[in-house]
């Protein structure tokens, strides 16, 4: 008998999250959706799923979301990792309240849900944790500097997660999107794309599904990087 796989989606109410929970509620996973607005629980109550209502910046909420998972579908087999967007602003006029918001948008939006999820997964031998992160790890661009800066701490996250959890069966990846159709569009966005388009959310959730699933099972500690090919460095 075979065993039904359970996904939860962080910020999955909108965008890029919840195409990634459409997705993966498609292929056959339960979904369990947390988000700021009731988007989350009602995309939920349409995938037949489970909705929690908080802020992926609180662990109370986290910590909830993950209990309430656990009692109605007694696993969790998936991760996925979206989040909101951080302070803006020429790099020396940052704040060190909008640095820390940066810090809270970008990177404990990961490690906060990590540090409840993955002992679930290590006991089950077995999870695949997705983070949407940037195109722009690699080549950071100063029109988004605290996102650039605290994704690249995610990258380096992601590799010591992946290298002390590999053992487990228990993987860790990043989705890098570059411009994405979530976003407002501009015609020099658009022409900085080699493909001279827009990514669809739905491409994003494809490659979110594709690392769920077992054909992505030798895949981890990777940034994946789905832009169209604005960034082609190694």
């Amino acid at each position: 008998m075979s065993v039904e796989k359970v996904a939860v989606v962080v910020a999955g109410g909108s965008g890029m999250g919840a195409a990634a929970a459409k997705r993966l509620a498609a292929d056959g996973f339960k979904v369990a959706i947390l988000s700021s607005s009731g988007k989350g629980e009602a995309l939920a109550s349409e995938l037949g799923g489970l909705g929690v209502t908080g802020s992926n910046q609180s662990n109370e909420d986290l910590q909830r979301l993950a209990d309430l998972t656990l009692e109605r579908f007694g696993r969790i087999d998936v991760l996925v990792n979206s989040g909101g967007h951080g302070p803006r602003a020429p790099i020396l006029e940052i704040t060190d309240e909008q640095w820390h918001t940066g810090l809270d948008v970008y990177l404990m939006n990961v490690i906060r849900p990590v540090r409840i999820v993955a002992p679930h997964m290590v006991r089950q031998k077995a999870g695949a944790i997705i983070n949407i992160s940037t195109a722009w790890v690699v080549e950071p661009s100063p029109m988004f500097p605290t996102s650039a800066v605290f994704r690249a701490g995610l990258a380096a996250y992601t590799k010591i997660f992946a290298n002390t959890y590999a053992a487990d069966n228990v993987r860790m990846n990043n989705v890098l999107p570059g411009w994405i159709d979530s976003l407002p569009a501009t015609e020099e966005r658009r022409d900085s794309v080699p493909m001279q388009r827009y990514g669809t959310s739905d491409e994003i959730a494809a490659t979110i599904a594709f690392l769920a699933s077992d054909g992505a099972g030798y895949i981890t500690g990777q940034n994946i990087r789905v832009d169209g090919g604005i960034i082609r460095a190694i």
